[in-house]
């Protein structure tokens, strides 16, 4: 041991409160807590970000969640798209295809791996509506839903004509334009259905079934308007050309333009460019009809024609011998009987046809008291009187639930322990913040302790410790 001799006499010793301090060393995190730090640093420098790759190693979880791998020739990193984005695909994602992804780059904690959170997903080159047309058409074609051997022929004289359609379009007005130009008689059935936005598919697969059962249809019309890809996507859906496929009679699809092809098209018995053009169609069946029957009356005239001619040959010639005269006087008074025939049934034909006249008048009266105008009328407002009803009470109900949770929120604030550190109080722990101190003696001089406040927390060393004064 050194004497104090041995010490300079021009260097006192140093004061502890004056001893140089060493290098500070960083704070030793957990693997969490580092894990977490990066995983904030990533989130907030990569919020947003799009990147182009192939895609590999693609899962589907049976929770609709997608896993997969972007890659490009130099790098990889993993992607994850969760179902309430995967929900909104329109094209099955698969291995190979050239993407580009949106999304915020993050770290997955367990694995302490960084990945693409992905809000959408775009194919490169191709758009997602025509790629995912394109994959539909391919599997329904696999499955023999579109071949040739499937379609069923039209009726040649449809009595009852189904037509799915939306209401408030001008396919309908066009449709029911050309039937009752050209084939006032017929029975229309009209089963409404949304064709467009969400939820218009299920809509139309629906009506398509319930107008397929109604007794005597013997076609039925699926037709809309024309419009962008978007607004026609209701009839690229799955659902919609299987509904077709099991439709209990012909189908005849009258979707958009001319320019406009779509899976109902492919599924359809008959594909027509255009809703006018499909009803037409079922009405050209009808001409072709009536056309046959007047070819085959013309037949028949013209042999009535022949055999007339030849009959008046054989008179004539007959008439030329001797001893006709008695006949001839008969053959008069048989004209005469059958021209007071011809005058009686002429008038007969004449009350029948005014009676029919009258009938029909009648038929026609009753018929405009069941215009379907007017009760389309009545049911629209009907149902906007429904929809102001279901306004209001989803108006009542939101305000309901409201109050319902400020009154909640409200008394869990009371017993919230921030409110109570709010009010002046502090919470003590141990240097570790591990544990409450509770108690002066779980504590000793120069121990290091952190006391939570209202707002805050402070870093602090005990200096002194003063017993409880009742212990």
């Amino acid at each position: 041991m050194p004497s104090l001799f041995d010490l300079p006499f021009d260097d006192a010793a140093p004061r502890p409160e004056e001893r140089p301090r060493g290098p500070q060393l960083p704070p030793i995190l957990t693997v969490s807590e580092l894990t977490a730090d990066v995983r904030a640093a990533l989130e907030m420098g990569f919020a947003d970000v799009r990147v182009e790759g192939e895609i590999s190693n693609c899962r589907a979880w049976n929770t609709g969640h997608l896993y997969f791998t972007l890659k490009d020739a130099g790098a990889q990193i993993r992607a994850v798209m969760f179902r309430s984005a995967a929900r909104f695909l329109k094209f099955k994602v698969q291995d190979g295809q050239h993407v580009v992804a949106r999304g915020r780059v993050s770290v997955y904690d367990t694995k302490g791996e960084y990945q693409v959170i992905c809000e959408t997903l775009e194919p490169r080159g191709l758009g997602a509506l025509q790629l995912a047309f394109e994959q539909l058409k391919r599997q329904l074609a696999a499955e023999g839903l579109f071949e040739q051997s499937r379609k069923r022929p039209l009726p040649l004289l449809p009595r009852k004509i189904g037509l799915v359609t939306s209401l408030d379009g001008a396919a309908v007005r066009d449709v029911l334009s050309v039937l009752n130009r050209r084939y006032p008689n017929a029975h229309i059935v009209i089963r409404p259905a949304r064709v467009q936005g969400d939820g218009a598919a299920p809509d139309v697969a629906r009506a398509l079934g319930a107008v397929g059962r109604v007794p005597g249809v013997d076609v039925v019309l699926l037709v809309r308007g024309g419009g962008s890809i978007e607004d026609l996507w209701a009839f690229n859906e799955e659902i919609v050309a299987r509904a077709i496929g099991r439709c209990e009679v012909p189908v005849i699809s009258g979707v958009g333009h001319e320019t406009d092809v779509t899976i109902a098209d492919f599924a359809a018995d008959l594909r027509c460019p255009t809703p006018s053009a499909a009803a037409e169609t079922v009405v050209a069946r009808r001409d072709e009809f009536v056309a046959r029957i007047d070819r085959h009356v013309e037949r028949v005239r013209a042999a009535l024609d022949r055999r007339l001619l030849g009959a008046r040959s054989r008179v004539h010639a007959l008439e030329s011998r001797r001893g006709l005269a008695a006949v001839r006087a008969s053959v008069a008074m048989h004209g005469r009987h059958v021209m007071e025939l011809g005058q009686a049934l002429q008038r007969a034909m004449t009350e029948r046809a005014a009676r029919d006249g009258r009938r029909v008048a009648l038929a026609g009266r009753g018929l405009a008291r069941h215009d379907p105008r007017a009760r389309l009328a009545r049911a629209r407002g009907r149902l906007d009187m429904l929809d102001a009803q279901l306004l209001a009470g989803i108006h009542r109900r939101h305000q309901r639930f409201s109050a319902r949770l400020s009154a909640g929120a409200g008394r869990l604030h009371s017993l919230s322990p921030l409110a109570v550190l709010g009010r002046g109080y502090a919470v003590c722990w141990d240097g570790a913040r591990e544990r409450i101190v509770r108690r002066s003696a779980d504590v000793a001089t120069g121990d290091a302790v952190r006391v939570t406040l209202g707002e805050g927390e402070i870093a602090c060393e005990v200096t002194r410790v003063e017993p409880d004064p009742a212990s």
